[in-house]
Parts: structure tokens; sequence; C-alpha cells
């Protein structure tokens, strides 16, 4: 065993015993255990705990929230490190990229593994970039639950809407936790309303603060009555804190208040949840303050599993208060795997299947695999089959991630997290099963449980993966020299399996590689990377922009290819024509779709997506475009790909004739900012072709919502720091494809061809 992974063995026993002393005893001292190898093997022999007691989780929320504070706070509080590390010193578990400690933020989602009073929490530490988005996408894909973190000053921003929305489309049960409480700002009240109104929601407030600003010393639980409270002594680490029972000699407007939330915790809880409504109905209908708090717990439970309520908890990561009380919430209120059903998976039975959702390469070790198990177990020196890839291969090793440490194991069950090495095929979104015949048995039992024919033929046993965003910038990227050429393509083939959201094309007429990515930050990151980890000192181009095109108006074409090639002459004819419409998509007139052949119907749509990819206006993809085919015809021998050619070029000339749209990428922008810089901020919107839907009032600052061409957005952080002297936060995300005016339009094609 290495020494990177002896040390993080000795970390999960240290913490083990931690966890045996009991964390919230005011009497709780801190004892320190050497290793031993016995250690190593208690280790191994709770590898695989009952899946009750596992929480795959994640953390999420808006760029500088305390996303990762919050992680280092849970990774100290379990025993599984021994000092707390800091985003500002670079020094924190789950940031672990040279390029994360020198930014201070969150570039790839790390997974770390730790236990917290008899469970085991598989944790991912997710990115607030927008650039980054897809990580929290794939992420959740295989989370049962995650955690919503939220400044208390702020409340829900934008970057946190658009991490629920994906939470909500893979159906994840969620908790809030309202960092920052001892900001000044703080407001309890207004981030629960944001919540309400934004991520339309019902916050079921669990706990209340005690004391606010700098003055906030604890919480209250609301289900036990119990006063948590952390000594602002200097240099106090957290793990030590006060717990009592409220009682009458406290403050008076603290009972209060505490008295009325609980109440209206009960009154909440019983609308959400029928069960607890009729419990109190027939047993405590006379006084509602007796309710037991272990009764109320069960409820809030069955509340969040159903997703019609989210507990709501304060604290102050950075201050080292609350942070235990939501560790508890994690393992009181969210999923263990086998409360989340997924329906393909009860076709594997006991057999093996797992997704695939993230890859990461080693120079020593190649291609490490996350996989997610659903059902089976999962061992080393075993062969796997891959279905989408339709092959098997031999997984070497097993390991438990522990951010950037790994652990080796002997097996893993189904509702782990595991890391494997040996799958050199597999990429992002692969389901992997024991073998190519527990697939056909799957789909075997996938075709009997369907209902009717349609549903037989498409019964589907391979899990969903994650939809890819396309990207909006692209730039030309050139090794120093020819000699390194070979080098770089493999460097941007590693970083592509690892990032499906990077794409990579070669320019047909220039013959110069692209590079498309997410945002300006995120090709600046894949730069970077290429130049330390791969040692290539790559040169970019200018940022571009990724336009689309459209038509305007209907038209038709027809067109004659006749080509000789060898000695066979091939002749086609077609004739089509081509409209605006919602999306893309080919279709036949019935006597041409009754006489054609499936071989010659192939190579029609073939030619017709291939002219999708290149509009005749600046060779930008097309869409918004469908296609009517109203005749082929064609001499015998003719080959197919001749007819792709021939409807290609028909294509053309009708999208030509139709009148050709750019459609340019449209950003919601938001930024926050002092009420004195707002006019300087609208005059430089102004001048970028902005236009804005809403200011609204957060406390002492600014909350400006606008939609501004990402054309126009080149630069925008540096200008906005010399507007506001550095006093403004904005966050961008892509609203919409909208069409340019005549004018924009014109000016863009001048500049595209070298004319300005």
């Amino acid at each position: 065993m290495s020494v990177r992974a002896l040390q993080t063995v000795n970390r999960i026993v240290w913490g083990r015993h931690l966890l045996t002393a009991g964390h919230q005893s005011c009497s709780c001292r801190l004892r320190h255990y050497d290793f031993h190898q016995d250690d190593i093997k208690s280790v191994r022999t709770v590898v695989n705990p009952d899946v009750s007691k596992i929480r795959n989780i994640g953390i999420m929320a808006h760029i500088d929230a305390g996303k990762t504070t919050t992680t280092e706070r849970m990774l100290y509080y379990s025993g599984y490190t021994r000092a707390l590390g800091d985003v500002d010193d670079g020094d924190t578990v789950t940031d672990f990229m040279a390029q994360e400690r020198e930014r201070g933020i969150t570039i790839q989602s790390a997974a770390v593994t730790f236990d917290w009073k008899n469970h085991r929490i598989n944790l991912i530490d997710t990115p607030g970039h927008v650039d980054f988005t897809l990580e929290v996408e794939r992420a959740l894909r295989v989370l049962d639950g995650a955690v919503a973190v939220l400044d208390a000053s702020a409340g829900v921003e934008a970057q946190t809407l658009t991490v629920w929305r994906q939470a909500e489309k893979h159906h994840v049960p969620c908790v809030c936790f309202l960092n920052k409480m001892d900001k000044p700002a703080a407001d309890l009240n207004f981030s629960l309303e944001s919540i309400r109104l934004k991520l339309k929601a019902n916050p079921v407030l669990l706990q209340i603060p005690i004391g606010s600003g700098r003055n906030f010393t604890g919480v209250v639980d609301l289900l036990t009555n119990q006063k948590l409270v952390w000594q602002p002594s200097p240099g106090e680490d957290g793990r030590v804190f006060e717990s009592k029972v409220l009682t009458e000699v406290d403050d008076q407007e603290l009972l209060q208040a505490v008295s009325e939330a609980r109440a209206a915790l009960v009154e909440q809880v019983a609308d959400l949840d029928d069960e607890f409504a009729e419990l109190l109905l027939t047993t405590f209908s006379d006084n509602f303050d007796s309710v037991p708090s272990i009764k109320l717990q069960e409820a809030v439970r069955r509340v969040t599993l159903a997703r019609k309520g989210v507990p709501v908890l304060c604290g102050s990561s950075l201050r080292n208060k609350g942070v235990q009380p939501l560790l508890d919430a994690i393992t009181a209120y969210l999923p263990a795997p086998n409360e989340r059903h997924h329906d393909l998976v009860r076709w594997y039975k006991d057999d093996l299947c797992a997704l695939a959702f993230k890859v990461l390469h080693d120079k020593l070790r190649g291609p490490l695999v996350f996989l997610r198990i659903y059902s089976g177990t999962l061992k080393p020196q075993t062969a796997v089959y891959n279905i989408n890839r339709n092959s098997t291969e031999r997984m070497s090793r097993l390991l438990v991630p522990f951010a950037d440490e790994h652990v080796e194991i002997p097996s893993m069950g189904a509702g782990n997290i595991a890391l494997t090495v040996g799958l050199k095929q597999t990429i992002t979104g692969d389901t992997i099963v024991s073998s190519k015949a527990s697939a056909a048995a799957a789909a075997r039992r996938a075709r009997n449980d369907s209902g009717t024919e349609k549903n037989r033929e498409q019964a589907n046993i391979v899990l969903s993966g994650v939809e890819v965003p396309d990207p909006v910038f692209f730039c030309t990227i050139e090794p120093p020299t020819l000699a390194k050429q070979a080098d770089l393509e493999n460097a941007l083939r590693c970083l592509q399996r690892e990032d499906p959201s990077l794409k990579v094309r070669v320019d047909p007429d220039s013959g110069q590689t692209i590079l498309c990515g997410m945002g300006e930050l995120h090709i600046e990151i894949l730069h970077d990377r290429i130049r330390r980890e791969y040692g290539i000192e790559t040169h970019l181009g200018p940022l571009q922009v990724a336009y689309r095109e459209t038509i305007l108006h209907e038209a038709s074409a027809a067109d004659t290819l006749d080509r000789t090639v060898g000695e066979r002459r091939n002749i086609v004819t077609v004739q089509l024509t081509v409209r605006p419409a919602d999306s893309c998509e080919v279709t036949f007139t019935e006597d041409l779709n009754a006489q054609l052949m499936l071989e010659t119907k192939e190579a029609v749509e073939n030619g017709v997506q291939s002219s999708y990819l290149q509009g005749p206006l600046m060779g930008c993809p097309v869409q918004g475009v469908s296609t009517l085919i109203s005749k082929v015809a064609m001499e015998p021998g003719t080959s197919a790909a001749m007819v792709s050619a021939c409807v290609s070029r028909c294509m053309l000339k009708a999208l030509k004739l139709a009148g050709g749209q750019v459609l340019e990428p449209v950003m919601s922008l938001e930024v926050t900012l002092n009420e004195e810089h707002l006019s300087f901020v609208l005059g430089d919107l102004a001048q970028r072709r902005g236009s804005v839907t809403d200011i609204q009032s957060r406390h002492d600052n600014k909350v400006l919502l606008a939609t501004v061409p990402l054309a126009e957005m080149m630069g925008y952080s540096t200008a906005l720091r010399t507007v506001t002297s550095g006093c403004a936060t904005f966050s961008l995300e892509l609203d919409a494809y909208e069409a340019m005016n005549p004018q924009d339009q014109n000016m863009l094609l001048k500049k595209m061809g070298g004319l300005l």
C-alpha cells in the first residue's frame, strides 16, 4: 500500500475512533490513535455497510456560497482530516487541482467517502461556476440526495436556481443550509422567501439562529427544543459545543420565537404529510407542543423524500458553527440508495448494473472511471461488459475515492460509488454490467414486462446518461511545433473523455484544430491543464462566439448529379422544400415514402443532416429548418454516397433561396452591486446591446437582471471591476439563441469576411 493510501486509511481509522467518543457532547476531547496493521483490516471489513446506512449526496450552490468550506468542515468533524483546510489558503481536500487552489474555486467535482454516526456518506463537492454546470449535472445523475448551500445574505442566486433545476430533473430530494449567518446582512426570513419564490419549494424550517451577524453563536433545534451554542473563543475549531434543553430561565424573546416557530413547523408538516396530520388529530389534538420529536422527525423525512418540502438549517461553516447538525440532517432526512427506485435496475435483479459518470486520467494508471453501483457486486480482476460500447473489458483494481487519494478494496456492493482502474474504452454515461449474457437476460425481462408491442420493441436496458449542452465559445489551438501535434491530439482526447462538454473538431478548410467550450474560464482552464499536465505550450487563437443559422422563408430547389466513378456512372435527381420550423426534421411525401428503399432513405437523411452542419451564410450549424423530400430519382447502380452528395448540394441551394438569418447566443446576466455604481453599469450594458429586465433590492445592494448578447460580453469581468472599483459580482447563463437585427448581422458578415 502506498504512503498516500496509508495516510488516507489513517485518517479514516482516526475518525472512526472519534465517532465513538460522540461529537455533540460539550465534554468531547480529541484523542490520537497510532496507525497499525489491525486498523487496515478493520477498515476493510466495513467498506460495505448496510445499504440503509449509505448516503450518496452532493453539495451544490452558487459560486462563493461556501460549498467547499462546508465540505471541509464535514471532513474535519467526521475525523477524516486532522486540520481545517481553507479555500483562501489553497489546502482543502476536495479542491486538489493546481488551478482550483490558485483561483479559490471548484472546477471539477471531487468525491470523498467518510463515516458519520454509523452511516457511510459518499459526498461529491460540485462546482458553482456556470462554465462547469455539466460537472453538477453528471454528479446529480448518480446521487440520492443533495445539500443546497445558500448565502444567508443573498438567498437564492442565479447558479443556485440552475443547479436546483438539475436536481429536480433527476428527482433528487434536497436539504438547504443557510450558510454565512454571521454576516451583518444575513436575513433568515429573506432567504426563506427567496426559496419559496425562486425555487418554487416549501422551506421547512428546522432551526432558528441564536443572535445575528457577528453575534451569531448557535441555533435552536425546533424538533427537540435543544439549544446548540458554539463558544466564540479565539482559535476554536467548532468540534466542541454546548447542547442543552431550553428552559424558562432562557431569553424570553428567544423562547417566544422558538414556540411560534415550532408551532408553525408542526402545522406546516401536518399540511404536507397526511399520516402526521392523522396522528395530530387522534393523539395530540389538545396539545400540539407535546408531539414527540421522533414522530415529527419521521414526518419531516417523509415530506423530504416525497419532495413536498425542503428542510432548512442554519450555520456558518467558516466560523465552524452548525455543520454537525447538518451532518445529522443528511443521515436523518436524505434517502438511502434502497429508497430511490430505478425501474430499469429491477430487470438485472442481483446481477451487476452500474453507471460510469466520470472519468479522470492518471499518468501511471490510465483512465480512472467513477461508477455508481445500482445492483450486484463489483470485484477487481473481473471482466465486465459495456453495453453502450458493445465491448468486454477487464477491471484490474477497485478503489474507494478520497478526493485525490484512494484506498484499494476487495469488493463493493450496490448503493456505493466506486473508482475503477483498467476500463480503457468506457466514457461518461456508459452502462456497465457483469456480462453480455446478463444484458440479454435483462432485455428479455424488460420485453416481458412491457405491455404493448411498441413498448417491447423500445424496451431499454441502458441507464440514461447526461445531456451535454452545446458549447458557446470556440477558438483555434496550435502546438508549438509540428512534432508536438500528436502529443496535443492525445492530450485533447484524454481531456474530452474527462469533460464531455469539451468539443474538438478540425476545420475542413484550414485544417486547424478548433477547441469548443462553455465559456472563457472553461477554455482558459483547459489551456492551462494542457500546459501543466501534458507539458505542451500551445497557442490559442482569439475566442469566437458559436453562432447558429436559420432561414426566413420557404423555398424549393432541385438538383441533378451525374458523375462517373471508376466504371460506374451515378445519376440522381433530387427535389425538396425547406421551411422554418421549431426543430430540424426530415420528411418524405407519402408516395415517395412508399417507393424508396430503407437504404436510400438513410442516404437522403444523411445528406440533409450533413447540410445542417454548415449553413450558407457563415458556415455555422443550422437549426429551426424542416425539410420535405418530394422527389428522388436515380439510375440503377447509383451509390448511396452519391445520393447523399446530391441531397446535400440541393439543400445548399434551397437554404440560399430561403434567405439566411444569423442566430446569436443571448445570455442571462445577474449583477450584484452597490447602488452608487448602478448608473455606470447600466451605461456599460447599453453599449453592449443589453436589455435590462429587472432591478431588485437585496439589503444594501442592488441586483441587476438583464439579457445580453454573448458576443458583447468578452472581457466583461475586467470592465465590471473597473466601473465598480471591484465591488460587484456577476454570473452569466445561456438563455436562448435569438435572431440578430439586419444591421448587426451585416456588420458581423463583413467582419467575418475580412471587410472590417
